[in-house]
């Protein structure tokens, strides 16, 4: 009996903007099996302290800085943006892709129309206001999981 595929999660933050928020995105990808997660931007390397990343995850998941989210798209996976912007998909409808690069914008800011561009969909999660960055994340990756779990197939485009 063969198990089915948990599939390949990464994570991009386009220029986050307080250690707090992503210690808390280190932990919520140790928490639901995340491989990777990438960085742009210049105001998180001013304050590395992972004081909410109380699991040590970073020993386990590599943190990467870099210039560019679309140069470092993981071989074979489909970025997805996650923003509340006009044309995006609810996540309730929502099929994840097998190989998922989950990009989400800065907690004081929108994506640009540079990373909605390269990605195959925008979702976003309805709430009646925005999240933090830490817990859309957390949304995400538990909506993935929960989806799996439940025996949904991973989308095909």
């Amino acid at each position: 009996m063969s198990k089915k595929s948990k599939g390949y999660t990464c994570i991009g933050l386009f220029n986050p903007k307080t250690p707090e928020n992503v210690g808390s995105v280190l932990r919520a990808s140790g928490c639901y099996g995340v491989n990777s997660v990438f960085y742009t931007g210049t105001r998180y390397d001013l304050a590395k302290q992972f004081c909410t990343d109380t699991k040590n995850v970073i020993n386990n998941i590599p943190l990467i800085g870099v210039q560019e989210l679309k140069d470092i798209i993981p071989v074979g996976c489909t970025p997805v943006a996650v923003d509340l912007i006009e044309g995006a998909k609810p996540l309730p409808e929502y099929k994840h892709p097998e190989r998922a690069f989950y990009i989400f914008g800065p907690e004081d800011g929108t994506l640009k129309k540079e990373i909605t561009d390269f990605c195959r969909d925008t979702i976003y999660v309805p709430t009646k206001g925005c999240m933090n960055l830490a817990a859309a994340v957390n949304v995400i990756l538990y909506d993935r999981m929960a989806k799996i779990e439940r025996g949904e197939e991973f989308s095909n485009h």
